[in-house]
C-alpha cells in the first residue's frame, strides 16, 4: 500500500524544481560555498551538495566524523559547566541610542546593552577552559559513517558522516557521488568504509593540523 503522504511529497518535490530552476554548476551540481582559500591540505569538517535525481532535488547535507567528535566535545563541556545564568544582562537595562529627525526631534536608531553580568563571564570562563582541555586531552567518543533521509516539501535531504576531505569542487563531487549511489541502492556506508571508527587516538594525531 503507497504512503500517501510519501506520493505527496514526491509530487510537491518535483512541481518545485518544475517552477523553480537550480541553477547548476560543472557536473551538475549545486556548489554553495567557495573553495578560493581553502588549503588543499586543510582539514574539512562539513560542507554542503546539491543535484537532481529523478526529476527532484537532493541536498545533502555532509560532515567528516571529525566534526562531530567536536561537536561531542563541546556538549560534554556544556554538561559540566552547569546551568546558563539566566540573568537578563542581554535584554535588560539596554541603553537606547538616537539619531536626530528634523531640527528638534530625534528617534530610537539602536541599542547599547549592558555588558555581560559576572555570572555571564564566569561561565564562559568555565567553559572554554573545559573545552580547550578536553581537546587537547581527547574525550571518550567513537563516530562511525551514518546517513539519514529526510523527505522534505522542496528535495530529498541527505545527512551524512563520512571520512571524506573536501577542499575542492572536485572532492565535492565525491560526496555528491557517495550520496547518489547510497540513494539508489548501489552501495552502503558499511562497504564504502569498513570497520572504520573515528575515536580519541585520531583526534589527538590531528592536533598539529587543526592548529
Amino acid at each position: 500500500m503507497k504512503d500517501q503522504r510519501q506520493e505527496r511529497l514526491g509530487r510537491l518535490q518535483r512541481e518545485y524544481h518544475r517552477n523553480h530552476p537550480w541553477r547548476l554548476g560543472q557536473g551538475g551540481l549545486f556548489v554553495p560555498h567557495s573553495y578560493a582559500e581553502v588549503k588543499q591540505d586543510a582539514l574539512s569538517w562539513w560542507d554542503d551538495v546539491g543535484f537532481i535525481l529523478n526529476r527532484r532535488r537532493v541536498i545533502v547535507w555532509w560532515r567528516h566524523p571529525r566534526h562531530v567528535y567536536r561537536d561531542a566535545i563541546e556538549e560534554l563541556a556544556q554538561e559540566q559547566t552547569g546551568e546558563f545564568p539566566f540573568d537578563d544582562w542581554l535584554t535588560r537595562g539596554a541603553i537606547p541610542n538616537y539619531r536626530k529627525v528634523g531640527r528638534s526631534r530625534k528617534k530610537i536608531v539602536s541599542y547599547t546593552c549592558r555588558p555581560p553580568s559576572e555570572a555571564s563571564r564566569a561561565y564562559f570562563q568555565r567553559l572554554r577552559a573545559l573545552e580547550q582541555e578536553m581537546s587537547a586531552q581527547g574525550i571518550d567518543c567513537s563516530v562511525r559513517p551514518s546517513s539519514k533521509r529526510k523527505r522534505l516539501s522542496w528535495a530529498t535531504g541527505l545527512e551524512l558522516v563520512a571520512p571524506l576531505e573536501v577542499r575542492n569542487e572536485q572532492e565535492l563531487a565525491v560526496v555528491a557521488d557517495l550520496a547518489r549511489s547510497l540513494l539508489l541502492g548501489r552501495t552502503t556506508l558499511e562497504r564504502e568504509f569498513a570497520d572504520y571508527c573515528y575515536d580519541k587516538a585520531i583526534w589527538l594525531s590531528e592536533a598539529a593540523a587543526r592548529a
